[in-house]
């Protein structure tokens, strides 16, 4: 039974690593890069794992239901970023306020159009039927979630650091002016970077959605371990906010599971040392 008890354990803080990720890869991408404190980015995850569940119900499938609520999400952070925060570019005061104005507006609206009752999402009938591994029962759904947050983490790796549209980013991010002046279109890349990370967050909801199910708090149960995953990590780090997410969810899980009673104690340890000795973070650069 403890040999039990510990395996599953670790297996469910693989998968909530994975999610984690996809959770913290937007966070760090638009903090990291755009250096927008973003605190309405646990809304948009909630807000993805109810338009998700309302999708679902609506007869979509499953991925559709979650690409979809990804890219309804990715253009609501798009139009914020457009109508909102380039107004209040290197105001990070101003940002922290009106990105948290904008978790309420979207906490409140969420009650408003789907209640208080928790709606969860139903996996993948493929998905559903449960794995045995070395004599152990563990949910398909769950290692599916880890094999999506893999092929993101290689996805958005290459597109940052192979590709001429992850180039231009990162000199737009370096030197705006410069940027600008050999015709890098810095204003339509920063709009598209925070689609994407905002994208990330409801897609992250959705795929949430089966094991955490969508409901009113969730933005507030979420956020949290965001900032964690990314000040462990390093702000802009995706090998950082891959490394934390997984390191959270190892100490969120059997936290909770051995000192329910101190588990917020010992999660937020870890990032408490991390500033003190690392303020950059595992995967930081130092300024």
């Amino acid at each position: 039974m403890i040999l039990q008890f510990w395996a599953i354990q670790t297996l469910n803080s693989i998968a909530f690593g994975g999610l984690l990720f996809l959770l913290a890869s937007g966070f760090s991408l638009i903090f990291g890069l755009l250096r927008v404190p973003n605190l309405a980015h646990g809304g948009l995850f909630m807000l993805g794992a109810y338009l998700g569940a309302t999708l679902q119900r609506q007869g979509w499938p499953f991925w559709a239901a979650a690409l979809g609520g990804g890219v309804l999400v990715g253009v609501l952070g798009a139009a914020i970023e457009r109508g909102l925060l380039r107004r209040l570019a290197g105001n990070e005061r101003g940002q922290v306020l009106v990105t948290l104005g904008l978790a309420f507006i979207i906490a409140d609206l969420c009650l408003m159009t789907w209640g208080g009752d928790p709606m969860p999402l139903t996996a993948p009938a493929a998905l559903r039927a449960p794995i045995r591994l070395a004599g152990l029962v563990f949910p398909a759904y769950r290692l599916a979630v880890l094999g999506v947050a893999v092929v993101t983490a290689i996805g958005l790796m290459v597109l940052m650091d192979r590709t001429r549209l992850g180039a231009m980013i990162r000199a737009g991010v370096d030197d705006r002016m410069m940027a600008r002046g050999v015709g890098v279109p810095v204003g339509l890349l920063f709009t598209a970077v925070f689609f994407l990370g905002a994208a990330l967050a409801g897609f992250g909801g959705v795929i949430g959605g089966p094991i955490l199910s969508a409901y009113p708090g969730l933005d507030q149960d979420m956020l949290p371990l965001a900032l964690i995953v990314v000040i462990l990590g390093g702000i802009g780090s995706l090998m950082g906010a891959l490394a934390g997410s997984f390191i959270v969810g190892f100490i969120y899980n059997f936290g909770t599971a051995l000192f329910p009673d101190f588990a917020y104690v010992v999660l937020f340890l870890p990032m408490v040392a991390a500033l003190v000795f690392r303020p950059q973070g595992l995967f930081g650069r130092t300024a």
